[in-house]
């Protein structure tokens, strides 16, 4: 995919939070596009940058480094009232974690969905309330719920109403964060359905941040494995899942049961124990290197982001080797042996 093809790109982003010292780093040359109707999935464990990545797609947080181009737009540009229009504009929308804490409990359902539009000023009352009627339909919920207040909906509802609101303003990119963790089993395959529909059927890129890889399994053309600030795998999902290129993305992949390979390496065999060698360390080490069962004295410089075909990129010294030292590992840490299930109808 050309840049200009690109309907969302960051290019090199690097994010500090903080101040003079106490300024931590939080991203460190972030790179990920994504075209229009296609869904990425970002996937990274607690800490690793993945909400930080979001607002700075949205322009909450400035990059130290880098630049965030949306539909032609570099947001990470803007200052001031040129940023202030841009939101308004509703171009990129959010879509919280939680939507029972992200709406308004005192408002009704139509007010909330109109709340952007009616921000902007551009519409009349009923004008209003027609826009939200067809964005509830859009999202599969009957325009009567308007009346609603969220309280009176189901969790499921409640993040319909979220992603209505979103869609009202008539957005080309959609900032997903946790869009199911809250649900039950059930409302969250609804939920991921629906997001896949929305991309066919309005054309909209969609970023869907999660921790789940069953999540992103279902519905994301692409995964991006985000760990401590670092892209360190970029590909298709089918690639990145049944054969994962970078040593942590297999663990990730190993740790999952709904997706894991069970012919593939176990975790026990990706991660570091007492019995491998010391790994280099350094402020310019891989960001991986202490955790990785494969580092070697390359590994003391953090490694570039290499192509593997035309659209999978890995940030690893190894990933072309790794997988040949897996059956000696295998033989050092075997995979533990399952627990015995008491045969049916025995008494302890």
């Amino acid at each position: 995919m050309t840049d200009g093809e690109r309907l969302l790109e960051v290019r090199d982003v690097s994010v500090s939070l903080g101040r003079g010292r106490a300024a931590t780093e939080i991203l460190n040359g972030v790179s990920l596009g994504l075209g229009a109707g296609e869904i990425v999935g970002l996937i990274g464990e607690t800490g690793s940058g993945k909400t930080t990545l979001a607002r700075t797609i949205l322009g909450v947080n400035a990059p130290t480094a880098g630049t965030v181009r949306i539909s032609g737009t570099t947001v990470s540009a803007l200052r001031g009232r040129e940023l202030r229009g841009f939101r308004r504009s509703g171009t990129v929308q959010f879509v919280f974690q939680d939507p029972l804490r992200s709406l308004d409990p005192d408002l009704r359902i139509g007010a909330i969905v109109a709340e952007g539009l009616a921000i902007r000023g551009e519409l009349g009352t009923d004008e209003l309330a027609a826009r939200a009627r067809e964005a509830l339909e859009l999202v599969g919920l009957e325009s009567a719920m308007a009346d609603r207040h969220p309280a009176q909906l189901s969790g499921g509802q409640r993040q319909r109403v979220a992603i209505a609101r979103a869609l009202a303003g008539g957005p080309r990119l959609l900032v997903c964060d946790e869009p199911v963790s809250a649900l039950d089993a059930s409302s969250r395959n609804q939920i991921l359905r629906l997001l896949d529909e929305l991309r066919v059927r309005l054309g909209i890129g969609i970023l869907v941040i999660s921790h789940d890889l069953s999540s992103l399994a279902a519905i994301a053309d692409r995964i991006a494995v985000l760990y401590r600030g670092r892209v360190l795998e970029d590909g298709p999902t089918g690639s990145v899942l049944s054969v994962p290129r970078h040593p942590y993305s297999a663990l990730l992949v190993a740790s999952a049961p709904s997706v894991a390979d069970h012919s593939g390496p176990a975790p026990q065999t990706l991660r570091r124990t007492a019995s491998d060698p010391p790994a280099p360390a350094g402020a310019g080490a891989c960001v991986y290197v202490a955790r990785c069962p494969f580092a070697t004295a390359a590994c003391a410089a953090a490694p570039s982001t290499n192509a593997v075909g035309a659209s999978w990129e890995v940030a690893c010294h190894h990933a072309e080797t790794w997988r040949h030292t897996l059956a000696e590992r295998r033989k050092h840490h075997p995979a533990p042996a399952a627990a015995a299930r008491p045969l049916a109808g025995a008494t302890r």
